[in-house]
């Protein structure tokens, strides 16, 4: 066992990709704390107050024994009511509530169709399901409709799981969200939406970009906490036939020691504070625009219209130099790659929040100018 890893490892570092875990560095260009609230007064206020009101750190058990806790049951009504969901689950990341979601819900006969961008932590669930899973074209809403057509008329009659992030964590761009549910109505389909990197930055009070959707009894959206909303968890807002039959058949849950309590408090507070978080958004936007800007002019790329910017290098040795020089140059810029993203489209993956200012993104764009030129070859 021993030597068959010391094999992987050593395979891993001669293709280049052997990982390591390295401390956080100078400017953050690559964190998900979109809104700055990890790191927060405020956030830090709301645990100091849970802990002064007795709130526990553990929650002792599962939530089908003892560690059912009221701050779980508030945070759930709450989120329920903020983004317009019948109902609402709170798990204890956004991976295990994607894999819970596909490995549960969708049975045998049935039909996940994922957008091949969509999350590791899908593929996973998809992989765990009994049900049959296709993926479709990149942000192709038609590519849906004929996988759909192509599975009825080769005899399948189960339900339908179509699958997709609201705003996707590479590439940063938009789903064809209002497409996507009338596809879903057409085909009486279930929509699984993952709005892990909109929450709190797109949508009326920072509600996402599927806040139309939410609520529909054919529409599912997983609300990731440890991104904009500066915590962690997981808000999966769902009609209560689902709710009720995870809480009964989702192993993950119920033989998972809940979330902190304490979390939950705190998730809470994040929840309010996103709901009147409008001046936070307009800033964070403001950033957006500049670097779009700043990237048209000093890297002569086009860039999406979102707090992510995938810079697309190509080689992965080259992602790496680059990633390494901006970091020395003070500036926590990661790459990306492979399997992480697709053969030959490693990028450096900036992240705009708002614990840089202006100034800040002008001198981190002009040296990246730099060090793409230095690795041009």
């Amino acid at each position: 066992m021993q030597e068959s890893q010391q094999r992987a490892l050593r395979a891993l570092d001669r293709r280049g990709r052997l990982r390591s875990l390295a401390p956080r560095r100078g400017l953050d260009f690559s964190s998900n704390d979109y809104l700055g609230l990890a790191a927060s007064d405020a956030l830090r206020e709301a645990a100091e107050s849970a802990l002064a009101r007795g709130v526990c750190v553990g929650a002792m058990g599962s939530r089908l024994l003892r560690g059912n806790d009221p701050e779980h049951e508030a945070l759930e009504h709450e989120a329920a009511q903020f983004f317009g969901g019948e109902s609402c689950l709170f798990f204890a990341g956004g991976f295990v509530a994607n894999h819970t979601l596909l490995s549960t819900l969708p049975a045998r006969g049935d039909l996940i169709v994922a957008d091949e961008l969509a999350h590791a932590s899908m593929w996973e669930g998809m992989a765990a399901s009994k049900a049959t899973s296709v993926t479709v074209s990149h942000n192709d809403a038609n590519a849906y409709s004929d996988a759909i057509r192509v599975w009825r008329e080769q005899g399948g009659t189960g339900r339908v799981w179509i699958v997709v992030e609201s705003l996707f964590s590479m590439d940063g761009d938009r789903a064809p969200l209002a497409d996507l549910q009338s596809i879903a109505q057409r085909h009486e389909a279930m929509l699984i939406v993952d709005e892990a990197h909109a929450t709190g930055v797109y949508g009326p009070q920072g509600r996402g970009l599927a806040t139309d959707l939410d609520g529909a009894n054919n529409v599912i959206t997983v609300h990731t906490c440890g991104k904009a909303l500066g915590a962690m968890g997981a808000l999966v807002t769902l009609p209560s036939l689902h709710r009720n039959f995870l809480i009964n058949r989702a192993r993950a849950f119920i033989y998972a020691t809940a979330p902190s309590p304490l979390i939950a408090a705190i998730v809470r507070d994040s929840l309010k504070i996103c709901a009147a978080g409008d001046e936070a958004r307009e800033r964070l936007q403001h950033l957006v625009t500049l670097a779009r800007s700043e990237i048209k002019s000093k890297l002569g790329l086009s860039a999406t219209a979102t707090q992510i910017q995938p810079i697309h290098v190509g080689r992965e040795a080259r992602a790496v130099s680059i990633s390494k020089q901006m970091i020395e140059a003070g500036f926590d810029v990661r790459a990306v790659r492979p399997p992480t993203v697709p053969d030959g489209t490693s990028r450096v993956r900036l992240t705009l929040t708002l614990n840089v200012g202006s100034d800040d993104i002008r001198k981190m764009l002009a040296t990246l100018a730099k060090a793409l030129e230095e690795h041009a070859s």
